[in-house]
């Protein structure tokens, strides 16, 4: 109890700006562009792990409603997993990316906030028509060429992850716009020397990148899967294991940037 008291009159004498350092970042999961009954990334699905893990460094959020600007208050980063494209089941179709979103969406990141979105492979009823609409805004462009599963090793003098090693579990493509006020860049490009674990395809290109619009941060992955329970674990995806990986680390370090810390 006295240390309780302690703690207390610390923070009642800290400056705000100080007591507010010590406050977990807000970090909000978004489902509102995930078909109704769509379980991949579920929250207490398969990324239950990776959620779990970030509640250690931010207060995590979950949610399905619309991304406005009511919604988006006191929150510091938004994560949009392989938004969907079309209805599953007799489930009414999802909402994709409209012009009001862009702008509410385009807004928040460009006053502090920041943006993680994660895309995928084919056949994974991923949307990025309309995403791209809102990409474009940061400089950056989903594209449909795939690379399959492979161990990258992120360059030492990469920003935020450098000397970490990714277990990519395929995913699509980033074009990036060069000279784009948003200062888009390429965190990580795919080495086609690597073959790939599982399959042939292995196309040159960008497979994460960053942008910097305004005061916010943007984060776009060509992977969801990297961040799931089995590929966390090592006990892999489709038969296929990528173990020695730093997909915890990388995940967490590109969170708290986004985040502004």
């Amino acid at each position: 109890m006295k240390h309780l008291f302690i703690l207390l009159a610390i923070l009642v004498t800290l400056p705000l700006s100080a007591a507010d350092a010590l406050k977990k970042p807000v970090l909000l999961y978004s489902r509102y562009f995930n078909a109704a009954g769509e379980t991949r990334y579920l929250a207490d699905g398969t990324f239950k792990e990776i959620l779990t893990k970030l509640r250690g460094e931010f207060e995590v959020r979950v949610s399905s409603d619309p991304l406005t600007a009511k919604n988006l208050a006191g929150v510091n980063a938004v994560l949009i997993a392989n938004p969907s494209d079309k209805a599953v089941g007799q489930s009414p179709p999802p909402p994709h990316v409209s012009g009001p979103d862009v702008a509410t969406l385009g807004k928040f990141v460009e006053q502090g906030g920041g943006l993680i979105v994660l895309g995928n492979q084919e056949n994974h009823n991923l949307e990025f028509t309309d995403l791209n609409k809102l990409l474009v805004r940061f400089g950056l462009q989903f594209v449909e060429k795939f690379t399959d599963m492979k161990k990258i090793t992120v360059p030492k003098d990469s920003p935020i992850i450098g000397g970490l090693t990714w277990g990519y579990y395929t995913g699509n493509q980033i074009v990036i716009q060069s000279g784009h006020a948003a200062k888009p860049r390429s965190l990580i490009r795919n080495d086609v020397s690597i073959k790939p674990l599982n399959g042939p395809r292995n196309e040159p290109g960008c497979l994460l990148a960053t942008a910097e619009p305004g005061k916010g941060r943007v984060i776009l992955a060509t992977d969801a899967g990297w961040l799931t329970d089995d590929a966390l674990s090592g006990k892999g995806i489709a038969g296929i294991s990528i173990k020695d990986q730093d997909n915890w680390e990388i995940m967490r370090r590109l969170t708290h940037w986004a985040a502004g810390r």
